[in-house]
């Protein structure tokens, strides 16, 4: 049996990371700028996370959510209290498709609709519903044209102000910042007009924080800039480093209903045990503020670049850098000839960088003196 493809694969093979670096089959040290599309958070093999999974492999890998899981507790009450949202409850699945899915399912539920608004640009997810809300109808099979999505321009208040009228709108979907579709910030403003028009129209208020949630932005939320506060949050990616895991805020107007949503691997021993592991790490070695700091840098420096450069965007260490011209050849100049990982976008011209929250001064220097040196020779 093969493989079925469905990425195209670049000749490297990472055989063992520590920090921000990875070592390929060869021993060559490669400086991780994409983090495993922003999957890694607090570092490559973290000490204090390699002791948590041991201990509780050691103790209890798995159980069904029919028996008290503790940790599950344990992590909602912690995630409470680094994100400032401790009156919402927490729902455990194990991927960001599967957190919103259940999100917009909850929203339905709780108020009897079905038309969804998301946005130009849109990436949630590549299951039924939350791919019905992805800009990307080559992801999105006939089937998942059931549900009924309504797409405005982002960061388009009169286009949203003109559906205020209907009575049919379920939900308002939307990213904290937009990842795939390269790193496009939803104005804040925009994010209050949405809260409003939802209060106002009954829709449910949905913010996918999957990509930019955990610190990426330089605050846990990216959506916390805006100051709003959505009914139904979504996480995944940065939330376990590496081990699958995710998870749904939920407003406390929503009232629990057993059998209405459920998980058989979601909230595990272990996939908890990563969860708790990572806000240890965030919260005692203050990654938040070093990802606004270093992000912050990192921003301010790429903005002094010309050659070939159109627009850098982003929040803390949550970057889009669009060129002039497509970035493939230089993405690939920086993984070959200088050992950097970077991202791409469904915008040809966009590099993103995802680094670990844990970038150091020195990381974000070595990436920009590689940056230049592979922009000149363009």
């Amino acid at each position: 049996m093969q493989l079925f493809e469905v990425y195209p694969l670049y000749d490297v093979e990472p055989v063992r990371a520590r920090e921000v670096y990875l070592w390929d089959k060869h021993g060559v040290q490669y400086l991780d700028f994409y983090g495993g599309h922003a999957v890694i958070s607090i570092g490559h093999s973290h000490p204090h996370y390699i002791q948590k999974l041991t201990e509780q492999l050691h103790r209890i890998g798995f159980y069904s959510n029919s028996v008290q899981i503790p940790l599950q507790k344990e992590l909602a009450l912690k995630l409470g209290e680094i994100s400032g949202y401790n009156d919402y409850h927490l729902f455990l699945c194990n991927s960001g498709a599967e957190a919103n899915e259940n999100a917009l399912k909850l929203a339905s539920f709780h108020n009897g609709r079905k038309a969804v608004i998301a946005f130009s640009g849109a990436f949630h997810g590549r299951t039924s519903a939350a791919v019905a809300a992805t800009d990307n109808p080559k992801i999105r099979a006939p089937l998942n044209a059931n549900h009924e999505v309504i797409f405005l321009p982002l960061n388009d208040a009169a286009a949203l102000q003109q559906l205020s009228q209907r009575e049919d709108i379920c939900a308002v979907i939307i990213e904290g910042i937009q990842g795939i579709a390269g790193i496009r910030l939803p104005e804040p403003q925009f994010l209050q007009q949405i809260q409003q028009f939802c209060e106002h129209s009954g829709a449910l208020f949905i913010l996918d924080e999957v990509q930019s949630g955990y610190g990426r932005s330089g605050k846990f939320f990216a959506h916390q800039y805006a100051g709003v506060r959505p009914d139904l949050i979504t996480i995944a990616k940065g939330m376990g480093n590496g081990f699958p895991v995710a998870g749904l805020l939920i407003n406390p107007q929503f009232k629990a209903a057993h059998g209405l949503l459920g998980t058989t691997f979601g909230g595990n021993h272990l996939a908890c045990a990563a969860a708790v592991a990572v806000l240890d790490v965030i919260a005692q070695e203050e990654l938040i503020a070093n990802s606004a700091k270093i992000g912050g840098y990192l921003l301010q420096e790429l903005n002094k670049l010309d050659k070939g450069m159109k627009e850098v965007r982003g929040r803390g260490l949550m970057i889009g850098i669009e060129l002039e011209f497509p970035s493939e050849a230089i993405r690939k100049k920086l993984l070959f000839e200088h050992k950097i990982f970077t991202g791409s976008a469904h915008d040809p011209k966009t590099i993103r960088l995802l680094p670990p929250l844990t970038l150091a001064p020195a990381h974000a220097d070595r990436f920009l003196e590689s940056l230049v040196a592979v922009m000149k020779n363009s």
